[in-house]
């Protein structure tokens, strides 16, 4: 065998589940964004979305008591704001101000989608069940909005300390799925 151990801290790397997101919250006329990208689908009607947040980061309380946000799926293009996004706490700066982010009124939630971004889903918080222990929060996917002149948008994934993976080619396989 040519393989050889791996490190455990590492391993979410390896099973990293979606592209890296910036989750937007709004509280007492306050907007914030998080960078997460530990997130996954759970199902698929209603869309329902999987997420840990850290109860250290600023955005946890926010979420809790509020019970909306909004995931806002930025491409290549928007790498450099979302790393320093992910590396300030919105409890010392504008985050959209700071990185010239633009803030639109969501239909549903009071959490504002991010115009730069692809694609925007408006959530609402449906179970916390888990948030004690995991910190997992469980997410409705009420109202999907994308930008329609984007064609083949090139998502980033993290892989950990600073390494990311750009989504670049689509093949199709026959599949049973519709």
């Amino acid at each position: 065998m040519k393989k050889k151990s791996f490190p455990l801290s590492k391993v979410y790397g390896l099973l990293e589940p979606g592209p890296v997101v910036m989750l937007t919250t709004a509280r007492r006329g306050q907007n914030n964004v998080m960078t997460m990208s530990w997130h996954t689908m759970l199902e698929f009607e209603p869309p329902l979305i999987g997420c840990v947040i850290s109860n250290r980061d600023y955005t946890f309380n926010i979420l809790k008591a509020t019970r909306e946000c909004v995931i806002n799926i930025p491409t290549v293009e928007l790498a450099a704001k979302v790393v320093r996004a992910g590396n300030t706490s919105g409890r010392d700066i504008d985050k959209f101000k700071a990185f010239a982010l633009t803030a639109v009124t969501a239909s549903l939630v009071k959490a504002p989608l991010i115009d730069e971004c692809y694609a925007n889903l408006e959530c609402k918080v449906v179970d916390t069940a888990l948030v004690s222990k995991y910190n997992f929060f469980v997410l409705e996917v009420i109202k999907a909005w994308i930008d329609p002149a984007i064609k083949h948008p090139q998502t980033i994934h993290h892989q950990g300390k600073g390494v990311f993976m750009v989504a670049g080619k689509t093949i199709r396989l026959p599949s049973k799925m519709k």
